[in-house]
């Protein structure tokens, strides 16, 4: 049985993954779109990755609740998404939202988790610098990026700024 899920796989495709893509012209498990409900039963997965995905969601919201619906308790959401201060996040026509280091602090129980939102506990999280091009230089610029993400993103972000936040999100039910 396959409990790990590549949502949105694009070129992507893993063995072993189901792997869901909304555009037919990708090969997938399952063709699906993620504003609207997931093809799949409750407590279904024990993992989930989801890479440049959820810019472009949205229904952002109702997204995280199927994500939580189909996942197993404990689960792991993989999540890596462009950089509100990265011109990765403004150059695709087709993005519609932007994250920062603290985006997903409002699905937490966080003093910033005050709304009525899916909560999850976030295992780790990071700004990564480069995404493609240069990612050598990852090993010398994140180590610095990722000492305080909040004063680099409040001061510097702007002046230097990084390609993507990753996240690990565990499912809480």
């Amino acid at each position: 049985m396959k409990n790990k899920l590549n949502l949105g796989c694009g070129k992507d495709y893993r063995l072993g993954w189901v792997n869901l893509d909304c555009n037919k012209k990708m090969k997938a498990d399952v063709y699906a779109d993620l504003e609207k409900k997931l093809p799949f039963k409750d407590n279904t997965f024990e993992y989930v990755y989801t890479e440049h995905v959820l810019e472009h969601i949205h229904n952002f919201i109702p997204l995280m609740a199927e994500l939580k619906r189909i996942c197993k308790n404990n689960a792991i959401i993989e999540i890596r998404v462009p950089h509100a201060l990265s011109m990765l996040a403004y150059q695709d026509p087709t993005h519609v939202r932007f994250f920062t280091y603290r985006s997903f602090d409002y699905f937490t129980d966080s003093e910033l988790g005050f709304y009525d939102l899916p909560k999850f506990k976030i295992i780790s999280r990071s700004l990564n610098y480069v995404v493609k091009e240069w990612t050598f230089l990852n090993k010398i610029i994140n180590p610095f990026l990722n000492i305080n993400p909040r004063y680099y993103e409040r001061l510097f972000g702007w002046i230097f700024p990084c390609g993507e936040v990753r996240y690990k999100l565990q499912v809480i039910k």
